[in-house]
């Protein structure tokens, strides 16, 4: 019996509809949030909206790598795509803001199968050599989200109601997982050695311990409970390699971490999504409060990295045949660095296209960061741990994002509340307003100019810490490139 072929165009189309369906979830649920906070009343919860996500997504994601390397791709992104279009439904169905926090941790499980077996299919159905070009079409979804989702869900809440911007995943998502189940075949026995539950339990106590210290960051004053979560965390880590050591199939197994190479890229990843989310979250910010343009155009500013980082990714696939992952990483790292360091010293009158060469100099360095590490994790791996090594990088990378968020919000709360001491007439309340236009305007003319000094200075701190990182990151990248020429000679 002739063996089926995957359909390489359709499942790449499939693919991509399901990156852009989980990277689209965050900004417009975001754009419907004050339509939703005043439909269910829960403005105390609603930052619970966004973490639940993050965290059941970032706990769930190691699991459905070693799954997957056990039972095959396929089967886990079905689950995966199944569960988010549940979860999807019941949040479309919310009717309090408990459920709509529950129905969004359910599509965060969803999406800790999606997300990282987008980048393990690629890997499995092309070679090496066009890996990249493939990693950095699929990685131009989150680009692209990023310039639609404000667009649609504006229109969606005012058109028709706030629960579509969830069902709209439905016809969508049962799109992608028809594509996949009859266009996808693997041949993949299921391996029967027992499932390491306690591996997964404690690495689940570790990350959620984590992911909520990190979120609590600046804003959680009882340093007691923060303090407990740390050493929650640190304990859980302890027993989770115990627990590694032992089982006879591990979760994560820890000779991953031994391989220098793999090691640092990830540890690159994690930093260099420190400095993206930095800079993708701040610079609108900047827009609106110094130069006083309109959101629209605070989102615009950001589009340029968007479509650069699909040239990066071009020239990642085409320097990586060519030269080391180290090497390719030190030339994109540094022109990370130009262009952070460029925005951490930025003056204050600052013409509009400035930034957009800056987003473009910063795309680039993405594009080629990412993919590269991306493609080099993969690569350094046997096959059998080609799933859990991809979500290892997925998850670095998220946590990179998150830890470095809270930190750039202390960072700038910090420098705001050093600023406003200048000067009496100044308050809290009149930086939120000057972030807004609108709002904006009710401000006194002769406190505009100092109140944006201090804006300015919170945005300069910002990115300082963003070139703290990337020197880290070149730091990194030396020392591994360095420990992998020794082990290979």
């Amino acid at each position: 019996m002739k063996k089926k072929q995957t359909n390489l165009v359709l499942v790449t189309i499939a693919i991509f509809v399901a990156t852009f369906m989980t990277a689209i979830e965050g900004t417009i649920v975001s754009t419907a949030m004050p339509t939703i906070i005043g439909s269910l009343h829960g403005i105390s919860l609603m930052n619970w909206v966004f973490s639940i996500y993050l965290l059941t997504s970032s706990i769930a994601t190691p699991i459905y790598g070693k799954l997957s390397d056990r039972v095959g791709r396929k089967p886990i992104f079905i689950v995966g795509i199944v569960i988010f279009l549940i979860g999807s439904s019941l949040a479309g169905l919310s009717d309090s803001m408990l459920t709509l926090i529950l129905a969004r941790a359910l599509q965060g499980i969803g999406a800790g199968a999606i997300q990282p077996m987008t980048f393990t299919m690629i890997a499995d159905i092309y070679p090496f050599e066009k890996r990249a070009k493939v990693l950095g079409l699929n990685g131009s979804a989150w680009g692209i989200a990023s310039i639609i989702a404000p667009l649609l869900g504006g229109y969606i809440v005012q058109h028709l109601s706030w629960h579509w911007i969830f069902f709209i995943n439905v016809p969508v998502g049962l799109i992608t997982l028809l594509l996949v189940i009859f266009f996808f075949h693997e041949d993949r026995q299921a391996e029967k050695a027992p499932i390491d539950y306690g591996g997964a339990a404690t690495l689940s106590v570790v990350l959620l311990s984590l992911m909520l210290l990190a979120q609590s960051i600046g804003t959680d004053s009882n340093l007691l409970v923060n303090g407990v979560r740390l050493l929650i965390a640190v304990v859980a880590a302890w027993l989770f390699i115990r627990c590694e050591k032992r089982a006879k199939d591990p979760l994560i197994p820890l000779q991953l971490f031994k391989n220098h190479l793999f090691l640092g890229q990830n540890l690159v990843a994690a930093l260099v999504s420190g400095v993206l989310i930095g800079f993708e979250v701040y610079i609108p910010m900047w827009m609106q409060g110094i130069l006083g343009l309109p959101a629209s155009m605070g989102g615009f500013a950001v589009t340029p990295s968007s479509v650069m980082w699909i040239l990066g990714s071009f020239l990642a696939g085409k320097l990586i045949l060519k030269r080391t992952a180290p090497q390719i990483i030190m030339g994109s790292l540094t022109i990370i660095l130009i262009g952070i360091s460029i925005l951490g010293f930025l003056p204050m009158g600052t013409q509009f296209y400035v930034f957009l060469l800056v987003a473009a100099l910063l795309g680039t360095g993405f594009g080629i960061t990412i993919t590269t590490t991306t493609v080099t994790v993969q690569n350094v791996v046997a096959e059998d741990e080609l799933g859990v090594a991809t979500s290892l990088n997925t998850l670095s990378r998220t946590l990179g994002q998150t830890i470095m968020m809270s930190t750039f919000g202390v960072i700038q709360n910090a420098l705001f509340a050093s600023g406003i001491k200048s000067d009496p007439r100044m308050k809290l309340s009149m930086l939120n307003q000057l972030i807004n236009p609108e709002t904006a305007k009710q401000i006194s003319a002769d406190l505009l100019p100092e109140l944006r000094a201090v804006l300015l200075n919170a945005m300069h701190g910002v990115y300082w810490v963003g070139m703290l990182l990337t020197v880290i990151a070149l730091i990194v990248n030396f020392w591994s490139g360095r420990q992998a020429q020794k082990t290979t000679h």
